[in-house]
């Protein structure tokens, strides 16, 4: 609706945006995100089912919950409401909780704690860009 009230879509807008020469290309940004989902899909599915059977303790999978929250708010936020600043808040929330996450569940599951590092990897890149982005927009 918002986007046939302005007439302008959302990668009309998104290509709009002064962003740096070593912005990934939508193609790479999809692959990236296709490797990454079912990592986190399988690391956070274990940490689930570890806290519901009681063998790690809640706390533990706050970090992990918050994360998937603020994940999946960024694309609605950024190219829904197109709103740069609310959505560099939440992209470095994202990175945040990761950190958070692999701390949380290092003492219980190493391997998940290492498996949240491409996540981080990539999110601190994409962080880097929506910093850049909100700058120069």
């Amino acid at each position: 609706m918002m986007n046939r009230l302005n007439n302008e879509s959302w990668r009309d807008w998104y290509s709009s945006l002064a962003k740096p020469e070593w912005t990934p290309n939508a193609s790479t940004i999809s692959a990236i995100w296709t490797l990454l989902y079912p990592i986190i899909f399988v690391t956070y599915a274990y940490v689930f089912a570890k806290v519901i059977k009681k063998k790690y303790p809640k706390h533990v999978a706050v970090p992990f919950f918050l994360n998937l929250i603020f994940n999946f708010a960024f694309t609605p936020i950024f190219f829904g409401l197109k709103n740069i600043p609310f959505a560099t808040i939440d992209i470095l929330a994202v990175w945040v909780t990761i950190v958070w996450s692999a701390v949380a569940i290092w003492r219980y599951s190493k391997w998940t704690a290492i498996l949240q590092i491409p996540y981080l990897v990539w999110v601190s890149i994409t962080s880097i860009l929506q910093i850049w982005i909100a700058i120069y927009n």
